[in-house]
């Protein structure tokens, strides 16, 4: 119990010294607790062999629930690993320069998209305009993406600007012209409501840029 206190106790402290190690990729996620991390951590999310597992196979998904970071980020490049289980009705995310609404289960912000027909590599803007912002080529995605299995999300997010890739295919290259939206927030992973389903995460690492 002492040693994984120690080991907890040092994690945290990697993640508060995040800002003071800008230009270097950071693990967000030890692989083995919640430290730094914050959601429905008693039924919805759960680790499962050094990933976060939103969902169940088993039942359905009663709504959309979000697992979220503690701190803020503004720029960044984040890259994390997810595979979605479930079939094609299956949907999830991660969400960047994103807020927890108050008393709420649902956040608001910038949404990776992830899930069939065509939401892989889509930028969706979650509970606040609800809308895809910007579109990807699914085509390009499809050649890459690989269904059932682990794929890699890279989001850059430099000013107003943000980028999304798959699998080293870029999916998203989109500019916001609202100056009132944020250019800061929160990141989270999401599992959709809806039928029985998984979405998987490991691999959590930012790099914060200047």
């Amino acid at each position: 119990m002492k040693t994984f206190l120690l080991f907890a106790l040092a994690f945290t402290l990697s993640l508060a010294a995040v800002a003071a190690d800008k230009g270097k990729p950071v693990p967000l996620f030890d692989g083995k607790t919640f430290n730094g991390w914050e959601g429905d951590t008693n039924k919805t999310w759960r680790i499962v062999d050094g990933a976060f597992v939103g969902g169940n196979l088993n039942e359905k998904v009663p709504r959309n629930e979000f697992l979220s970071t503690t701190r803020r980020f503004t720029n960044f490049v984040l890259r994390v690993k997810f595979k979605l289980l479930g079939g094609e009705k299956a949907n999830a995310g991660v969400q960047i320069r994103t807020e927890r609404i108050p008393n709420h289960h649902e956040v608001m912000g910038y949404q990776a998209d992830m899930g069939d027909p065509a939401w892989w590599g889509c930028l969706y803007d979650e509970s606040r305009r609800r809308k895809v912002l910007a579109k990807s080529d699914i085509e390009a995605v499809n050649k890459v993406l690989k269904r059932g299995d682990w794929n890699e999300y890279t989001m850059r997010c430099e000013g107003k600007r943000i980028r999304l890739s798959i699998n080293g295919v870029q999916t998203v290259d989109y500019t916001e012209e609202d100056p009132t939206i944020p250019n800061n927030g929160i990141i989270a992973v999401q599992i959709h409501g809806g039928p029985p389903s998984e979405a998987w995460y490991k691999d959590i690492t930012i790099e914060e840029l200047p």
